[in-house]
C-alpha cells in the first residue's frame, strides 16, 4: 500500500474529460506552431544577416571569403539535415513494428490504449522534426543561392 501510494505521486495525473483533453490539444498545437514559427524566424535572421554581410563588404576577396565560409557552414548543416532524415526513417520503421507487435501481444484494452498512445505521439514528434528540417533545408538552399551569386558576380 505504501509502495502503491509513493509511486502514484511520481506519475502524470490522467486526463479525466474531455475538457482537459482539448486544452492539452490546443496547448499541443499552439507550441508546434511556435515552434515552426521560432524555427522559420532563426533561420530568416541568419538568411538577412549575411546577406547585409555580403552587401556590406566592398572588396570582392573579403566577399568571397565570407561567402566561402557561409557554404561550408551550409553544407555542414545540409549534411546534419540529411543524417536526421535518416534518423527519422529508422524512427518510422521502429513505429510500424511497434504497431505490429501491439497488435500481435493484444494484452488488455488499457495497455494497448497506452502503448498506441505513446507510438502516435512519436509519429507526430517525428514529422514535427522532418518539417522543421525541412524549413532548414529551405533555407539552407536559399543561402546557397545568395552565397553563389555573390561569388560569380563582382
Amino acid at each position: 500500500m505504501v509502495g502503491e501510494a509513493a509511486s502514484w505521486r511520481w506519475r502524470t495525473p490522467p486526463l479525466r474529460s474531455d475538457c482537459d483533453r482539448q486544452v492539452y490539444c490546443r496547448w499541443d498545437k499552439r507550441m508546434k506552431l511556435l515552434s515552426y514559427a521560432y524555427r522559420f524566424l532563426s533561420n530568416f535572421v541568419f538568411l538577412a544577416s549575411v546577406y547585409y554581410s555580403l552587401n556590406f563588404l566592398e572588396k570582392y576577396q573579403q566577399r568571397a571569403v565570407v561567402a566561402i565560409l557561409v557554404l561550408l557552414y551550409c553544407t555542414m548543416r545540409a549534411a546534419s539535415a540529411l543524417r536526421s532524415f535518416h534518423f527519422f526513417q529508422r524512427i518510422e520503421r521502429l513505429e510500424g513494428e511497434a504497431r505490429r507487435l501491439a497488435a500481435l501481444v493484444g494484452e488488455g484494452p488499457t495497455a494497448s490504449a497506452q502503448r498506441r498512445q505513446v507510438i502516435t505521439e512519436v509519429g507526430r514528434l517525428r514529422q514535427a522534426g522532418e518539417l522543421k528540417s525541412y524549413i532548414d533545408l529551405l533555407f539552407l538552399a536559399l543561402l546557397v543561392l545568395l552565397c553563389v551569386s555573390k561569388i560569380v558576380t563582382d
